[in-house]
């Protein structure tokens, strides 16, 4: 009995570890048989998730059309360039151009005029009246209280007046852009000036003076007139970030009262509004080599409207960093509440 017991015991050890190969190889079979039913229908519900999302990225992935620049404006003589004999300041198309120039003619002129008068007259009177035929014994008057009050008192109320405005002129000339504003990076190099829009994603292009036959031909004033102008929306704000690449140069535009040193390593600020559209130049305005002279600048401020297509003609954005509505949809996670 011991013995057959022991037979038995044998035989189960003997064909256990098949056993086990056994139910391993049909829990195996039976996974693969799982993956292959469930294989045909994650291939028929591959394409139907997949025509979303290639319809979606469809419209992403189809080019851009080009844009035609609009036309390159004419120049209105007289208006954003010196005429030749002329000694006044130049009209101006900007609120702070306008203040500083109503303070230029109507009252640092009247001043200076006045007090020159004043002290020629008063130069010739004392020349006249106290000449030595007239006046054979000097007069010993050392003080006279009341002269002395009036030519102390009289220059601090003239200063005076002059302050108030010219304060109130500088904080405007200083006020910084609001947040809407273009922002335009302004480069100056020996010498040429560079142009970067980083808002609307328009790279950085420079801009060199035209020859004297080209100005002619394009109806331009010579040693004003550049290749590429940087253009510019009219009657809204402007920013400009303007340093140097070499040394130190002047952005200048007369018309538009923008004067603003450009200087390497360090980022200077204009802000401003152009009243309407047209073509103002300058030049710059700092001795910065040879060809100093032959750095013109050339500013075309365009309707709003015009502007936009003139970004879209260099491949940029004319809402720059905003994003538009299908941006955000397309951005937002799957099963996410959309934005109204």
């Amino acid at each position: 009995m011991k013995m057959v017991k022991s037979l038995v015991l044998a035989g189960l050890l003997a064909f256990s570890p098949a056993l086990g190969m056994t139910q391993t190889a049909f829990a195996q079979d039976n996974a693969a048989s799982a993956e292959s039913a469930a294989a045909p229908v994650a291939e028929a519900a591959a394409p139907a998730a997949a025509a979303p999302a290639e319809s979606a990225a469809a419209p992403a992935a189809a080019p851009a059309e080009k844009v035609a620049p609009p036309p390159r404006m004419k120049p209105t003589e007289g208006i954003g360039m010196p005429m030749p004999g002329e000694i006044t300041i130049q009209k101006q198309f900007t609120d702070t151009g306008r203040q500083a120039l109503w303070m230029h003619d109507w009252l640092l002129l009247p001043i200076i005029t006045f007090t020159s008068i004043f002290v020629l007259v008063l130069l010739a009177w004392t020349m006249y009246r106290y000449r030595r035929a007239a006046n054979p014994v000097p007069s010993k008057t050392s003080h006279n209280t009341l002269i002395e009050i009036i030519w102390t008192v009289a220059p601090v109320l003239i200063l005076l007046v002059i302050a108030v405005p010219s304060i109130g002129l500088l904080a405007d000339q200083y006020k910084p852009a609001p947040k809407d504003a273009l922002t335009v990076k302004v480069t100056g190099y020996q010498w040429y000036w560079g142009y970067e829009y980083p808002d609307q994603g328009i790279p950085e292009f420079v801009s060199n003076m035209l020859t004297k036959e080209k100005a002619a031909e394009n109806g331009e004033p010579y040693l004003l007139a550049p290749d590429n102008r940087l253009v510019l929306p009219a009657g809204k704000p402007i920013k400009l970030i303007i340093t140097g690449a070499d040394v130190i140069h002047s952005f200048a535009v007369p018309s538009l009262w923008v004067k603003m040193d450009a200087v390497p390593g360090r980022l200077n600020e204009k802000s401003f509004t152009i009243d309407k559209p047209g073509v103002y130049y300058g030049q710059c305005s700092e001795l910065c080599g040879a060809r100093h002279g032959f750095m013109p600048i050339a500013i075309e401020a365009l309707p709003p409207a015009q502007f936009d297509q003139w970004v879209l003609s260099q491949g940029g954005n004319p809402k720059g960093k905003a994003e538009t509505p299908a941006t955000t949809a397309a951005a937002a996670p799957a099963g996410a509440p959309a934005k109204i």
